[in-house]
């Protein structure tokens, strides 16, 4: 993700993790069913989101199902169907789901008794099920477009349809799931909407069903993915098609009216999956693109293989050409870098944004002549107004009650690129070089953490680098920077009423 630091203009602009005991502000409503008393949340003990995910079970994939009904502004019906393997005896099962209406549940093909517990769908089967077992659940529900009091992400209304934008913990606000990165599965989705709409999702598409009033589409993903990254454009939509590096399929979802508007900027995005590439190897899922919604969400969202952005960063001039490209190959340098190498626990977040900060100002440095060291100088100076702020980058502090994504602060962003540009001061450039590599490459496809991380920079420079990192990505303050003793950041201001 990236919340957008960006000049301001006068125009109107108006991610095993939950909230424990927020069911009083979520509108959830679980119909006509009964359940053993009491149902309780549970989670995987993320740090920064206690309840969300669950224990005692691994998703294998998500078959999802939404019906259009032509307005954003209705539910959409939805039937979840959830593939999973035990890792524990469950006498029920405890999904994250917590906007919609839900109907029925079944295990197995057999009907199950659910309930509501906190922002937790808990579904009781008919018979326990044994630890190291296959497990099919599927869930009929509405899915609601209208973002409810105390809630933010999930579908995003955009002029003339939907979205999705799931970070951080939000998946669970549009389909029941199994909502932290750790638990990443293959999706397929289907997606029926009235003639006239364009549905595109995650992946590549596996056929349009058409009859006289509505079409069908269905996708599926090639490699698995996280619960946050999961998109849906619903709209009055064109896909544009352009072969990228290797003959990747690169696929654009653009408004309609605004074709020739924005062919100049999704031209680019061929050479830059080529640039990015050289840097760190070879892009590592099926197709790419870019999503471009009319809507306005002060963020742009890194949706594995459908980056979602809003239409008006493309659009208005006061915006530097430079400038947009280089937002454009932040969320391009996520794929890589936090969807195929996805964060174990929220706490490691600085891995997916400080790196994307990083391939950011690379591409800016390169392309536009924009100093890195410049950025990175200006970036020590705030570091220590940053960590006071929010946290170093690897133990950022929780997020505002009613913001969960607020923990997408600048020492995640700049902080964290500001800690990479130290170690490549710190191992030398051909080194860092060849971690970055490394990182996408042996994590590939899988979960990754600040101490897998650790590990491999040592590996590959020869030494510990254990007390380096200590320092740089947990310290209070921001140590002494290799190479640059001169630099200096500014001491915290002290905060109103402290």
């Amino acid at each position: 993700m990236l919340l957008t630091p960006r000049p301001r203009i006068p125009r109107p602009r108006t991610r095993r993790i939950k909230a424990a005991l927020l069911a009083s502000a979520v509108s959830v409503c679980l119909i006509a069913a009964s359940a053993p008393s009491p149902a309780t949340p549970l989670g995987v003990g993320d740090r920064l989101f206690p309840h969300l995910g669950n224990p005692g079970y691994d998703v294998e994939s998500y078959d999802l199902a939404f019906t259009y009904p032509g307005t954003n502004t209705e539910p959409l019906a939805g039937v979840t169907t959830i593939d999973a393997v035990t890792s524990a005896r469950l006498d029920r099962i405890n999904l994250d789901y917590a906007h919609g209406k839900v109907g029925s549940v079944e295990v197995n093909g057999v009907p199950a008794a659910f309930t509501s517990a906190g922002e937790d769908l808990v579904v009781t089967p008919a018979e326990p099920l044994p630890a190291g077992s296959w497990m099919r659940v599927t869930v009929h529900h509405t899915s609601d477009p209208v973002v409810a009091k105390d809630q933010d992400g999930g579908w995003v209304q955009t002029k003339d349809g939907l979205a999705m934008a799931n970070q951080a913990d939000a998946g669970h606000l549009v389909f029941p799931c199994n909502d932290h990165p750790s638990d990443k599965a293959m999706f397929t989705i289907h997606v029926t909407a009235p003639n006239g709409y364009t549905a595109v999702a995650n992946g590549l598409p596996a056929g349009a069903d058409r009859t006289r009033r509505s079409t069908t589409w269905t996708y599926r993903t090639e490699h698995p993915m996280a619960t946050e990254l999961a998109q849906v454009s619903i709209g009055r939509s064109s896909v544009l098609h352009r072969s990228g590096p290797h003959g990747l399929p690169v696929r654009d979802v653009v408004p309609t009216k605004d074709l020739k508007t924005l062919e100049p900027w999704l031209k680019k995005t061929p050479d830059q999956i080529a640039w990015l590439e050289g840097k760190v190897g070879r892009y590592p899922f099926e197709t790419y693109g870019l999503l471009m919604a009319e809507a306005q969400t002060g963020f742009e969202l890194e949706t594995q293989t459908l980056s979602l952005f809003e239409r008006d960063l493309f659009t208005e001039p006061a915006y530097p050409k430079w400038y947009v490209e280089s937002i454009m190959v932040h969320e391009l340098s996520h794929q890589w870098f936090g969807d195929s190498v996805s964060p174990r626990t929220w706490s490691d977040l600085w891995l997916n944004e400080g790196h994307a900060t990083w391939y950011e100002a690379l591409y800016a440095e390169e392309k536009a002549h924009k100093p890195m060291e410049a950025r990175m100088k200006a970036a020590y100076r705030a570091s220590d107004s940053w960590r006071a702020a929010g946290g170093p980058p690897a133990a950022p502090k929780g997020p505002k009650p009613g913001q969960k994504i607020s923990i997408f602060r600048p020492n995640v962003y700049d902080g964290a690129a500001l800690a990479l540009y130290a170690l490549r001061q710190e191992i030398g450039r051909p080194a860092f070089e060849r971690l970055e590599r490394a990182w996408v490459g042996v994590h590939r496809d899988g979960v990754a953490s600040t101490a897998d991380f650790v590990d491999l920079a040592s590996g590959i420079a020869g030494r510990d680098l254990s007390g380096f990192f200590q320092g740089w990505l947990y310290g209070k303050t921001t140590p002494p920077m290799p190479g640059h003793p001169d630099w200096k950041s500014d001491a915290p201001q002290a905060r109103k009423g402290a």
